[in-house]
């Protein structure tokens, strides 16, 4: 394995930040079905993310163990660890959301058991033999991770703005949930793509796995909100519809279509890096006011306190 690409492309050092995986807790007993209040379209849209993220990021955590034994650089093996440290996290927490909406009245798992088929079967392992058939599938993994991870970034960055979902009155549980986790996808943002590089770094297969985990996105996240809109119990012939998907973004509680087709170029630039997009400053900053962050530092305090003592 090694690094085919001509050119590296140059990170912004000042972006970097150390990771470490926050041991958060969440309680949903107070948070409603339409947490985005008076509209189910955008709280079912966000929604998908319970849908896809516990089995996409358990995913991501099987093959980053696979792919550890390649790293040969010391400071990108500590991120990566990191990066699955805080993924973990990211899977646990999201799953716990599931419960909930199965309370009130809207079961997920015929969704999630379609996912988890994708990535458990489709995209799992495969009984290859030795040597290069191996490490091809294994490389198209790791691209497919890092192009994922650039949308990942994306959102986050993008809730960590979206102060029109506070004037809309969102639940502020699962606010925190969303703000925690695009804080650290921002703070972690450019792990995958390094490590792609590192271990390939081909620029055809950065395309071709561009495109075919852009294409799996659109495709699961769009059947995800249809799924909800036609399973939530309180809606009559509930649909989902791209009139209001264009809304949400005009109002500012969903992304707007235009940020997400300025995202492609972007990612498909020989140029590109993730450092250069996202700021890790306002990630930093929303993880020091987090009350879920705020909370799991607090259960670490007496712990570091004992352990010195």
């Amino acid at each position: 394995m090694s690094n085919t690409a001509k050119a590296q492309p140059a990170p912004v050092a000042s972006e970097y930040i150390p990771l470490k995986a926050r041991n958060v807790d969440f309680e949903w007993s107070g948070t409603p079905l339409h947490w985005v209040p008076g509209d189910p379209a955008t709280t079912h849209t966000i929604n998908v993310l319970h849908l896809l993220l516990p089995a996409g990021e358990r995913w991501f955590v099987h093959v980053y163990k696979q792919v550890l034994p390649f790293i040969r650089d010391e400071q990108l093996r500590a991120d990566v660890i990191g990066f699955i440290g805080q993924e973990a996290m990211h899977s646990q927490a999201h799953d716990e959301v599931l419960p909930h909406l199965k309370e009130l009245g809207l079961d997920p798992t015929p969704y999630t058991a379609q996912v988890d088929w994708l990535f458990e079967k489709l995209l799992g392992d495969r009984t290859l033999p030795p040597g290069k058939a191996r490490q091809w599938w294994l490389m198209e993994r790791v691209a497919m991770i890092a192009a994922i991870e650039h949308y990942t970034a994306f959102l986050g960055d993008w809730v960590l703005g979206a102060q029109a979902l506070d004037r809309k009155g969102c639940d502020p549980t699962m606010l925190d949930l969303l703000r925690w986790h695009g804080a650290e996808e921002v703070e972690h943002r450019s792990v995958a793509f390094d490590l792609f590089q590192h271990v390939d770094g081909s620029y055809r297969r950065r395309a071709r796995t561009w495109a075919t985990a852009f294409a799996a996105l659109v495709f699961l996240w769009q059947r995800g909100i249809r799924f909800f809109m036609e399973h939530d119990p309180t809606l009559l012939n509930g649909k989902a519809s791209l009139r209001e998907f264009l809304r949400a973004g005009r109002e500012g509680v969903l992304p707007r279509t235009g940020a997400i087709a300025r995202s492609i170029p972007a990612y498909l630039s020989r140029t590109y890096h993730p450092s250069q997009e996202c700021s890790t400053a306002q990630a930093v900053a929303y993880l020091a006011r987090s009350p879920a962050a705020l909370a799991a530092e607090a259960k670490m305090t007496p712990a570091r306190t004992t352990g010195g003592a």
